[in-house]
């Protein structure tokens, strides 16, 4: 019998992601892999708060170099193969999940689910073809409060050829640090809040950037990428000073572009805006955050040059992505409760346990990232539709997050205005929707609770699409 070393095994599984199921019947295909984009796992010193360097942040560099900030922009083109090899130089075990991105099983990033830890020194190979446009993010799955907290979170954009042209383009990624004196970390959560809405940061952050300023043609059309990425923080977000319109949610194209009021988003969404620049250089547009009783801003826009004379008006919408639309007449129905649960004894892991249980799905809390994890929430036959009844039985938000698949909500007690397919749901406090899929993308799909802590604490589960 032939011997694999880790690295060999790694290096196999990852030619697994060269072919993947796509809606059902559709057999696997071969994905040509290009060259691999090297992205390494790595600490830097940066300065975030305004008394002191920040030792030991975590993030992702280009090319294998030294990297001393926010993790890179990473572009990708809509059905073109892409490669990542991802570099562990970090002291602890690591991976690479990408947020919102319709892959290959084996490419999802899961430890014990999809793919091995990534130990330091050690490498893996994600290949494949992005389906959809949009905007997604990467992050790891493996001691996520810690990782995703020191700064492991970047945004991804995968172009379409055929979306309208911009004047210019503002990508955001918004995120807090539990950082104290001389901005230093401190404790990552606090128990008491764990079991409650979560932990929040003490500093907050736009592109790593306290509050930044950034300059846009003046009376230009700007297309902002917006990437919540924090642990904890759900955004209420509003525009001042600029009309804006919102195009697309969680990837996804609005069918009808509506005008920005305000609109919600909770860890692991994103929105994107056409926005309309101020007419005279100098002039500023403030997005900020209006959720609590203190709003605060998150940027600002500059309007930089000669006015372009741009209209809202002149953006057509966005292409939609290929989602199949689930049968609702033969869709199976499948009950989703969130709750609370009395058990406080954590399962050891080796990605990492916050050492308590707070929280479960259909009563059952997840146990960690183990070996011989628990039984799927439900074994989804390939190709059929399905109804996700889901239950927020909890005075808490929870940003419901499903790898690997795509969903279309139907009905909410909570909500008039319902997304386009999409991702995650932001479910509020009591609320009870009704959410529908086909299970076109084979393999254990993780389902979880997107305010890590909570995830961390048993808001965790699995479908299995076979």
């Amino acid at each position: 019998m032939p011997m694999f070393s880790r690295r060999t095994f790694l290096q196999g599984s990852a030619a697994l992601g060269g072919a993947f199921a796509l809606g059902a019947g559709v057999a696997a295909r071969a994905v040509a892999s290009p060259d691999p984009q090297i992205l390494a796992a790595q600490f830097a010193d940066v300065r975030i708060a305004a008394d002191g360097v920040t030792p030991k942040i975590m993030t992702y560099g280009l090319d294998d170099a030294p990297h001393g900030g926010m993790p890179p922009v990473l572009r990708m083109r809509k059905g073109e193969a892409y490669a990542a090899r991802l570099v562990n130089h970090l002291d602890e075990p690591t991976t690479v999940h990408w947020h919102g991105l319709r892959i290959a099983n084996a490419m999802d990033g899961v430890p014990e689910i999809t793919q091995p830890y990534v130990y330091p020194g050690d490498t893996f190979d994600y290949v494949f073809t992005p389906p959809d446009a949009g905007t997604f993010w990467y992050h790891p799955h493996c001691n996520t409060l810690t990782q995703i907290g020191r700064g492991l979170a970047g945004v991804v954009v995968v172009e379409n050829p055929e979306d309208p042209v911009f004047d210019a383009e503002i990508v955001l990624n918004l995120r807090d640090w539990r950082l104290g004196a001389g901005g230093k970390f401190i404790d990552p959560f606090k128990p008491r809040d764990a079991a409650r809405g979560g932990t929040y940061g003490t500093v907050r952050t736009t592109n790593w950037q306290r509050q930044p300023t950034i300059e846009g043609p003046a009376g230009g059309l700007v297309r902002v990428r917006i990437a919540a990425t924090d642990v904890t923080r759900i955004y209420t977000l509003a525009l001042e000073g600029a009309a804006a319109k919102v195009i697309a949610l969680d990837g996804n194209p609005v069918e009808d572009p509506f005008p920005l009021d305000r609109i919600d988003i909770g860890p692991g969404q994103r929105v994107d805006l056409a926005v309309r620049m101020p007419e005279s250089e100098g002039q500023g547009a403030t997005l900020g955050n209006f959720r609590g009783s203190q709003p605060w801003a998150i940027a600002t826009f500059r309007a930089a040059g000669t006015s372009l004379k741009r209209d809202l008006r002149d953006i057509a919408p966005l292409p939609a992505n290929p989602i199949a639309e689930a049968d609702l007449s033969t869709a199976k129905r499948i009950p989703i409760d969130l709750t609370a649960t009395a058990e406080h004894k954590a399962t050891a892991s080796i990605c990492g346990s916050l050492g308590y249980t707070f929280w479960a799905i259909n009563k059952v809390p997840w146990p960690g990232d183990t070996p011989d994890p628990i039984a799927p929430i439900e074994e989804l036959k390939l190709g059929r539709s399905y109804v996700l009844q889901i239950s927020n039985r909890t005075p808490h938000a929870h940003p419901i997050h499903l790898h690997g698949l795509s969903f279309r909500i139907l009905t909410s007690n909570k909500r008039s205005f319902l997304l386009p397919p999409t991702d995650t749901i932001l479910l509020l406090p009591d609320e009870q929707a009704e959410v529908a899929l086909v299970a076109d993308n084979l393999g254990d799909w993780v389902i979880h609770c997107h305010i890590i802590e909570h995830q961390k604490t048993g808001m965790t589960g699995y479908f299995k699409v076979v």
